[in-house]
């Protein structure tokens, strides 16, 4: 229930952050192109990485503090970073191809996701 709670936390965080940052850009760069997702999702893969190599190199971080700052924060921040940090842990162990696949099937399948989703809630609609 404690790591339920410390994720929770994170979590509200990382939306806060995300919703209070597309917010800005969205006020400063106008809506013609979506940068202020871009923007989280570029800091949020920054974050992780970041943190990652701390964890790994560095050993600064206990178990319940990655579960705050990667599984809460940077989860509600974007998960965008979980893709960018598994597909680059895919290929820093020499699996390109997986890796590749991941990219693939993240955008294709997710894209395709969307517009079943969008075609699912028009007909439900109508």
């Amino acid at each position: 229930m404690a790591h339920t709670l410390i994720v929770g936390v994170g979590g509200f965080v990382g939306s806060v952050l995300r919703y209070w940052l597309t917010g800005i850009a969205h006020r400063w760069m106008g809506d013609a192109f979506p940068v202020g997702t871009l923007l989280v999702n570029v800091m949020g893969c920054l974050a992780i990485g970041s943190f990652w190599s701390l964890m790994e190199f560095g050993e600064w971080f206990k178990p319940e503090s990655r579960l705050f700052v990667v599984t809460g924060i940077l989860g509600g921040f974007t998960t965008f970073s979980a893709f960018g940090y598994e597909t680059f842990a895919l290929m820093h162990d020499r699996q390109y191809w997986a890796a590749l696949a991941n990219i693939a099937a993240n955008v294709v399948v997710g894209i395709g996701a969307v517009i079943l989703g969008w075609m699912a809630g028009k007909a439900l609609a109508v």
